[in-house]
């Protein structure tokens, strides 16, 4: 009987289910989850999707996200970080949080796919460099924990065919990546000497619904519910007919998957073989980015208009204020530093801009503060 007992435990695994939730759905309560068990079932189910993504078997793929989904692992972690983040004490358009263990629990069980309806987002701006305010939306917090549960089965398909060189809003890549990549493209003998510096306007708001709903691979009426939920603002609705709204968990990786593929794209029209090698390299960071070739009018008559084709395609279009293209000898400022040629060495600084802003910073806090001790 022990032997038939201990067979019957680990039949799931040795079949292949991907949800072992039962030992997690026997708690008391909240506390008395079992968080290893959890990231486990959560980590085994993700990687089965990588597994499938790779191999092209997108009907496995979808039942994968589905079961993950459906879980009460993926449930339980996608409260967990929703009731755990800086904005955990942000409430939505209904004004309510999960502050308790009991609100928690009964969060778990109230994440369903059937019937579900995403609510308007709550407007508001926050400050941005250039004097102009940036549009954030904050979604209740049940939309936000069911962006969370979704992001888990959608994260895996992102990062397995995201572009090499993308570095924004991914797991183990930050800034710091992209800056040193750019350096490296950029510091040697031979390497190329003109940068287009690209810069998207309005990325969130203005990528197209329905590019999205044909390409992202997740469950359409989902999507469709978190696109088109509209926004409060000073006690009237509005639609949204096109964007993704910054604020969201899951808008990032939306954004980034609607941009991969540029890369490909690059290097399928310039290959190295390409007469005299253009050195055409693509460094991006979320919707930021920079475009390296061996002459100005290459970036400008061939790169350029390639780009921008790839972007209309997606509802996108660049920032004609902010995209140029400059000599690495006079340098260019990407992520907060400036890139810049010194003879025979490349050098990589803070930016004049962020110097300026950590210097106002400090002076603001001194002022402030004149009897606090050093």
């Amino acid at each position: 009987m022990a032997v038939m007992k201990q067979l019957a435990q680990s039949l799931p695994t040795a079949m292949g289910n991907p949800s072992t939730d039962a030992p997690t759905h026997n708690t008391n309560g909240w506390h008395g989850i079992d968080w290893y068990d959890i990231t486990r079932n959560v980590r085994r189910q993700q990687a089965r999707i990588v597994k499938a993504t790779k191999e092209g078997k997108w009907r496995k793929v979808s039942a994968l996200q589905r079961i993950l989904t459906r879980s009460f692992s993926g449930k339980a972690m996608a409260v967990k970080r929703v009731t755990e983040n800086k904005g955990k004490n942000t409430p939505g358009v209904d004004g309510e949080i999960w502050n308790t263990p009991q609100k928690k629990m009964d969060a778990v069980h109230a994440l369903r796919q059937h019937g579900y309806k995403a609510q308007p987002l709550r407007r508001i701006y926050i400050p941005k460099k250039n004097g102009k305010k940036r549009p954030l939306g904050i979604p209740t917090m049940k939309d936000r924990a069911m962006q969370a549960l979704y992001l888990l089965a959608l994260e895996p398909i992102a990062e397995t065919t995201a572009d090499p060189n993308s570095y924004g809003f991914r797991p183990e890549r930050s800034v710091a990546d992209a800056i040193q990549h750019s350096f490296v493209l950029l510091s040697g003998q031979h390497s190329a000497r003109w940068v287009l510096e690209a810069d998207i306007a309005g990325c969130f708001d203005h990528i197209s619904h329905e590019w999205m709903l044909a390409n992202i691979p997740m469950e359409k009426a989902i999507l469709r519910e978190w696109l088109e939920a509209g926004y409060m603002e000073k006690d009237a609705f509005h639609v949204t007919e096109e964007g993704t709204p910054q604020g969201g968990i899951i808008s990032p990786v939306l954004m980034n998957m609607t941009l991969d593929g540029l890369e490909k794209v690059l290097k399928e029209h310039f290959p190295k073989r390409y007469p005299n090698n253009p050195k055409v390299h693509i460094v991006r960071y979320a919707d930021d980015f920079i475009i390296t070739g061996v002459s100005k009018e290459l970036l400008e008559r061939e790169v350029k208009p390639l780009v921008i084709a790839f972007l209309q395609e997606r509802g996108l279009t660049l920032s004609e204020e902010k995209t140029r293209i400059t000599h690495i000898e006079e340098g260019f400022d990407f992520l907060g530093r400036n890139i810049r040629r010194f003879g025979d060495k490349t050098i990589t600084r803070p930016s004049k801009e962020n110097v300026k802003s950590i210097v106002a910073k400090v002076g603001d806090v001194i002022k402030k503060n004149p009897t606090t001790p050093p």
